[in-house]
């Protein structure tokens, strides 16, 4: 990304850590014994692309990403719970994650299995907790709940392509709609939402998630294969060791990089309905074209 891109990201990323860490200090987070490893997984060095997304997108429909730190904290716990789950031995069985052991490595499977449904529940009591009007708080809770179902609809179909010999590329795209894509179309829309979009720029912003999406994970399958593990903080080959099919081992990484090159086109193609867009046309040309 350019410098000054780069400057707006990193405003985004500490007003999100800024803002997790005031959940913590404040009376609605909860007091056990697995906040440790909630945080340890909250703060493990993320990147915060969704809820750079939530503020990004509500800058640009209505010049104030303040207005949408409460969704954009709200989005990132849903995120980490999923992430959290997602390295658990019964689902993908990852020991690292971003460069740190998994949080069921740091402390056991258990707290990490209650850390996840933690901030699944807390996301939702950011929302209740702050202050935006009743109409905005149902939606923003409707977009979320939508979304983390649609997420956990995902991993089981991920789940269910383990017991099957083969897979068509038809079906790893809509598991790939559900379980990556649902997340980060709820970025957007709850972005625009908090920015008082109207339904035609909300259903721009959703394609162009979508987009996004799809081609982020075949990405991410391409670089499970050819990437470096020090660069991506997590194993390479692991999609391979659990026997999962991707995109990228049924089409080939020649194949799969030209569709990730074309969901990668798409997603900006939907970004000219909106102005003052360079800041999301750069940040999604660094996402797809990272090796890290």
């Amino acid at each position: 990304m350019n410098p000054k891109n780069n400057d707006i990201l990193k405003t985004y990323v500490i007003t999100t850590e800024n803002a997790i860490d005031a959940v913590f200090s404040s009376d609605i987070a909860p007091e056990t014994s697995v906040s440790e490893a909630m945080r340890y997984s909250l703060e493990a060095g993320g990147k915060r692309i969704r809820p750079s997304l939530v503020m990004e997108f509500c800058r640009v429909v209505s010049g104030d990403y303040k207005k949408s730190t409460d969704a954009a904290v709200a989005i990132e716990m849903i995120h980490t719970f999923s992430l959290i789950h997602d390295d658990l031995p019964c689902m993908d069985n990852d020991d690292f994650r971003r460069g740190k052991p998994s949080c069921h490595k740091q402390f056991s499977e258990s707290t990490a299995l209650l850390a996840g449904d933690a901030l699944e529940n807390l996301a939702f009591k950011v929302i209740l907790a702050s202050g935006y009007d009743d109409g905005i708080k149902s939606r923003l809770l409707s977009e979320l709940s939508d979304a983390t179902a649609r997420m956990i609809d995902g991993q089981v179909k991920d789940l269910s392509f383990l017991e099957r010999e083969s897979v068509s590329e038809r079906e790893l795209l809509e598991m790939y709609s559900l379980k990556t894509c649902a997340l980060i179309e709820c970025s957007t829309v709850m972005g625009c939402i908090c920015g008082g979009a109207d339904e035609t720029k909300i259903a721009s912003a959703r394609e162009y998630a979508h987009n996004l999406g799809l081609a982020f994970q075949i990405r991410d399958d391409i670089l499970d294969i050819i990437g470096d593990e020090k660069e991506l903080g997590k194993p390479i080959g692991s999609d391979a060791d659990n026997q999962k099919i991707t995109i990228a081992s049924v089409m080939g990484i020649e194949k799969a990089s030209e569709l990730a090159e074309k969901y990668s086109n798409d997603a900006l193609d939907k970004l000219e309905s909106f102005e003052n867009n360079d800041f999301l046309k750069d940040l999604t040309k660094s996402l797809l074209e990272r090796y890290k």
